[in-house]
């Protein structure tokens, strides 16, 4: 039987925005550097998989594919509701980030998992629809659209998490914003993903109550690992 891929994890807390694109930029960069070199070192040891939890100050974040008019806030307007707006590598259009919404950035390699980025997107909404469902909130998919919804199929169809990802040379970066806790009057602020006919909700929300942040983690992770199955270790900061 092969080896399971490994994967290190480490939650970053409570981080700023472009501190955390840093670090998984290093390590997204140090990933395929290893996979350069590789090729003229078959020796060399395998590349390492990283996946990031965090949580950020209020931030909107832009797509290269996406439309900024989707953000319906001026420069001073941002600053009036304390956030900040980035435009960014991912795919996808605008989404809103902040405390109480589980922010997940995969660095994998996927040689070591798959070749397929499709799969790789339906196995990140896989995860979080598991994760849920530990938590009584079944949940689904939407035709034609990413990330995980709430009644996907019935009158009033909501987003509980967005996602949006890079990869080069198979390497990914970027990830999901999983509503837990979430404020979601932000995401007034905003026509997210660009699709301006659908809600938004959380996992508060659905459950009427507040939600331990560290538990979610906790089953997320464990969800990560059964659909890729990998096995894992925490990565000291």
């Amino acid at each position: 039987m092969p080896e399971l891929p490994k994967v290190e994890w480490l939650d970053l807390g409570v981080i700023d925005y472009q501190h955390a694109w840093d670090i998984q930029e290093n390590y997204f960069q140090e990933t395929i550097r290893q996979k350069i070199e590789a090729r003229s070192n078959p020796d060399q040891q395998k590349t390492r998989n990283y996946l990031l939890f965090c949580e950020h100050p209020h931030v909107y974040t832009l797509g290269k594919s996406g439309s900024q008019e989707n953000l319906l806030l001026g420069e001073d307007e941002l600053s009036d509701v304390q956030a900040t707006f980035y435009k960014i590598n991912r795919g996808g259009d605008i989404t809103y980030h902040g405390p109480g919404q589980l922010v997940m950035y995969p660095v994998f390699d996927l040689d070591q998992f798959f070749t397929d980025i499709h799969k790789y997107m339906r196995f990140l909404e896989e995860a979080v629809i598991r994760t849920l469902k530990e938590f009584g909130i079944e949940a689904g998919r939407e035709q034609g659209l990413t990330g995980v919804w709430i009644d996907p199929r019935g009158k009033h169809p909501r987003k509980i998490c967005a996602m949006g990802v890079k990869s080069s040379r198979w390497v990914t970066m970027h990830g999901i914003g999983f509503n837990v806790n979430t404020d979601l009057h932000y995401f007034s602020h905003i026509i997210p993903c660009g699709i301006g006919d659908k809600d938004v909700t959380s996992m508060q929300s659905e459950l009427g109550m507040p939600v331990d942040m560290a538990k979610v983690k906790h089953v997320l992770l464990e969800k990560m690992s059964e659909v890729f199955e990998f096995s894992h270790s925490h990565l000291e900061p």
